[in-house]
């Protein structure tokens, strides 16, 4: 198998990265968004609108356009973790930092991490990688210099069961780490996802928790999977709300 290089990796991610933020060329702290495995939702609008109030940019990749996948393709398999699971797509995590760094219009060592669902287990899995040998990441050339500028990482919903590393390995980065948890997540029991929270904290990690009575994917407005995911505006509103604290907790 041909690995890409971090370049290679973000010159494909590039064209179909969505940005958001003032229009000037002051130099603002960076939000970069990893969508869940159903690919770029509306939810994803609603906080990248509350990340540049906050005095962000925002940077939305694109994981399946680059690749050819459509939403339908990309429900069909990598939601089924057959594609595409948190190791493989971690290089995408590890190229969007190069790269938006680099923007003239982006604080480079002010940047936060989000992700939601299979977003958030990419960027996890990249945590558990030291990146100082080919193939880390599924890249020809990963390097940990990068990540030097993250000093958060938003994790909604997380997907962190048995496929997960951070089940079984230990970070070797440690930004300020935030989780929202949800009563109901049918992919990863509550208790479960407490008990890996601590674990991260053993480890030194500076990570808490938001919790939330309320489904898998609560912020996908019109989603009602028989019960197994639901809407909930309240609980939607409580984490845009954390999304915002969290920001001036680690951007300030």
């Amino acid at each position: 198998m041909t690995l890409d290089t971090v370049k290679q990796r973000f010159d494909k991610l590039k064209p179909h990265l969505q940005a958001y933020g003032t229009n000037d060329d002051v130099r603002r702290p960076a939000v970069i968004f990893f969508h869940g495995c159903g690919g770029i939702a509306p939810n994803l609008l609603i906080y990248a609108k509350a990340a540049v109030e906050a005095g962000a940019r925002v940077f939305i990749v694109d994981s399946f356009t680059p690749r050819g996948w459509s939403r339908k393709h990309a429900s069909a398999w990598v939601c089924k973790g057959l594609k595409l699971r948190g190791y493989e797509r971690s290089g995408d995590v590890l190229a969007a930092v190069a790269g938006i760094r680099a923007f003239p219009e982006v604080d480079e060592d002010r940047v936060v991490l989000a992700g939601w669902s299979h977003g958030a287990w990419a960027i996890m899995d990249l945590m558990t990688q030291k990146l100082d040998k080919a193939g880390d990441a599924r890249l020809a050339d990963p390097l940990p210099k990068p990540i030097d500028g993250v000093k958060g990482l938003f994790l909604s919903y997380p997907y962190i069961n048995i496929m997960a590393r951070s089940v079984t390995r230990p970070w070797h980065y440690k930004p300020k780490t935030l989780a929202v948890l949800t009563l109901a997540d049918h992919l990863a029991t509550y208790n479960h996802s407490v008990k890996l929270i601590e674990k991260l904290r053993k480890q030194g990690i500076d990570a808490t928790t938001v919790t939330v009575n309320a489904t898998h994917a609560f912020d996908e407005e019109g989603i009602d999977r028989t019960g197994i995911m639901k809407y909930d505006a309240e609980a939607a509103e409580i984490v845009l709300a954390a999304l915002k604290d969290f920001m001036a907790e680690t951007l300030a």
